[in-house]
């Protein structure tokens, strides 16, 4: 009788699993994980940012706008309480990221003092785009980044409702009032 009451927990925790799962967007879903900058772990997207709103940004240490670092943070400084992810994507598809982890790492955390998310770099245009970029350009009306931080911000159910160029910066009146919709998006 009492390995019936231990198994039921168990029962009931595996079938919780696969309902988080179809949870998942497929934004989110087709990628599965991403190595974290400079870490031995990596992201479970799915687990990390299902249900919560994103702006995700595609970056590069050596790029005219790395200084728009500092008003990303801030915007995850302020909105992070209302549940906003900002997930960092570094990559080198313009040829402005360092080919060193460390070197992408030491200007995004000790340099700009970065909080938010960031992954190791990766492509994030053409046939090579990981699946997380293929995606937002696809829902993006097929705009992929046509540079460095190029910003896409992502409702709760993982639909993008806004896309901005480089040259928008971080504090843009319509990139502020994007976040706050997809904040106030309903899971």
């Amino acid at each position: 009788m009492m390995i019936r009451w231990i198994s039921l927990p168990l029962l009931l925790g595996a079938l919780a699993g696969p309902a988080m799962a179809a949870d998942c967007p497929v934004l989110l879903k087709g990628q599965g994980e991403l190595p974290k900058l400079r870490a031995k772990e990596s992201i479970d997207l799915c687990q990390r940012f299902a249900g919560k709103p994103m702006l995700v940004v595609n970056t590069a240490s050596f790029c005219g706008f790395t200084s728009q670092f500092k008003g990303l943070e801030a915007l995850n400084q302020k909105y992070k309480a209302q549940g906003l992810e900002v997930l960092g994507v570094p990559s080198n598809d313009f040829k402005q990221e360092s080919k060193d982890g460390e070197e992408t790492a030491k200007v995004c955390y000790v340099n700009y003092g970065v909080t938010f998310t960031m992954t190791e770099p990766q492509p994030v245009r053409g046939d090579d785009a990981i699946p997380l970029f293929r995606n937002l350009a696809e829902q993006s009306d097929g705009t992929a980044p046509r540079w460095n931080f190029y910003k896409y911000v992502v409702d709760r159910q993982g639909k993008v409702i806004a896309h901005f160029g480089s040259t928008t910066k971080p504090d843009d009146p319509d990139l502020v009032a994007a976040i706050e919709k997809a904040i106030a998006s309903k899971p």
